[in-house]
């Protein structure tokens, strides 16, 4: 197991999707276990002009939105919904004192994403000329790669460091947090702007739906009768930087993280969860707590069979009947390489508010689940809070969370 680690401060954070934009609508969403899922409303298969029939987390306003002329070469969903994601909660403020403060070349970009702009190349596939080209108005490569994100992210900030895209699946920007503390910590650089932004596409909707992963109506995690995940888009952030000594007494901390790749499978876990046990023991043993220490989970609960059957064995047999664990899916929609960051944010919040979130639309639990599930949300004392994030492939990331002295 490695051993413990210097905790890094979190200065800001902010998420946004199909709840709103920022943190206050998100925070309002989970007190009240209002759910921001719809019936997809998003996409037209091209012979009938039909949709796939499920329930998506759609950001609105992102068909409207105009990026700055400066970087309106970068224009693509994924792009703009990164930029409306970047403006809420203050977040490119506080970016760019840290620019100021440590020069643009010592803050680090580090992102995921799993598909990136790709709903800008689907686009770019349906206009091809007839020599089989791209149309001049979709010959941008720096659009048509996935590294898309970092550099329009880094380029919108003023940013020159080090700029990582990470694409392990649904861990990808819960591993951005694991890529920053390893940056901070060999001295490459000062502070790091970590996230990820995923958006809806036909590549997103039809390839679930292709492996059977795709429920026709709201998800309901570890429900005894869940059938499928509803996919949904989001953007996160958070600005980490090595501990201050003058930090305030309430200030957030990324205090352990855990990776593993179990590589069990394309797209199923590992039976016996050994890759997520394997990312929580590292992130415990990073942090110096052990499992009687966490007060929340924010669990990876997609609402697909063998994932919530994985993770609830887990959390059961590992966790006090005590602690409060819940999925979050259902609120915002699984927001694949973007998940991480947006749970990363609701434990955050749990930090700061005491509350933690129910399990919306779930009605009956699998019985093979634990007490720790919770449908319905309750406040507390939240000292550290836990952060799961499982991708296809056995990509496992799990983060722990702490505040103030408790850190």
């Amino acid at each position: 197991m490695p051993s413990r680690i210097p905790p890094l401060q979190i200065s800001a954070y902010t998420t946004t999707s199909a709840v709103g934009v920022g943190k206050t609508p998100l925070l309002d969403a989970l007190e009240n276990s209002r759910s921001g899922l719809r019936p997809n409303d998003f996409g037209e298969l091209p012979a009938s002009g039909q949709r796939l029939p499920t329930w998506i987390g759609r950001v609105d306003g992102l068909e409207a939105l105009t990026l700055p002329e400066s970087l309106a070469s970068w224009d693509c969903r994924n792009n703009r919904l990164a930029w409306l994601g970047l403006q809420a909660d203050g977040f490119a403020e506080a970016v760019a004192a840290a620019r100021a403060k440590y020069g643009p070349a010592r803050v680090a970009v580090i992102l995921g994403t799993s598909t990136s702009s790709i709903g800008e190349t689907e686009a770019a596939y349906t206009a091809l000329t007839a020599e089989g080209g791209f149309p001049a108005a979709q010959q941008r490569p720096l659009v048509h790669t996935p590294h898309s994100l970092s550099m329009f992210v880094q380029a919108a900030l003023g940013l020159e460091g080090p700029s990582e895209t990470i694409s392990t699946a649904c861990s990808s920007s819960g591993k951005a947090f694991a890529s920053a503390e390893r940056l901070i910590r060999l001295g490459l650089v000062d502070a790091a702007v970590v996230g990820g932004v995923d958006t809806l596409c036909g590549s997103v909707l039809y390839g679930f739906n292709s492996l059977e992963l795709v429920s026709p109506q709201p998800c309901r995690p570890f429900d005894a009768a869940r059938d499928g995940i509803s996919l949904g888009e989001a953007a996160g952030f958070a600005l980490v930087e090595r501990a201050a000594t003058d930090a305030p007494a309430d200030a957030l901390y990324l205090l352990g993280y855990g990776e593993a790749s179990d590589a069990h499978h394309m797209s199923t876990p590992h039976p016996q969860g050994a890759g997520a046990e394997r990312a929580l023991d590292e992130a415990l043993a990073r942090s110096g707590l052990g499992t009687d220490d966490i007060d929340y989970i924010n669990m990876h609960g997609t609402a697909s069979t063998k994932n919530d059957e994985v993770e609830g064995a887990l959390i059961t047999r590992r966790f006090p009947e005590s602690t409060h664990a819940s999925s979050t899916k259902g609120f915002t929609g699984h927001t694949l390489g973007a998940a991480g960051i947006v749970e990363a944010a609701i434990s955050l919040l749990s930090l700061e508010t005491g509350l933690m979130p129910g399990t919306v639309n779930t009605t009956v639990l699998d019985t093979d689940c634990g007490p720790q599930i919770k449908l319905q949300p309750a406040r507390g004392e939240v000292k550290y809070a836990l952060s799961n994030s499982f991708g296809f492939g056995g990509n496992n990331c799990a983060l722990i969370f702490g505040k103030g002295a408790a850190a």
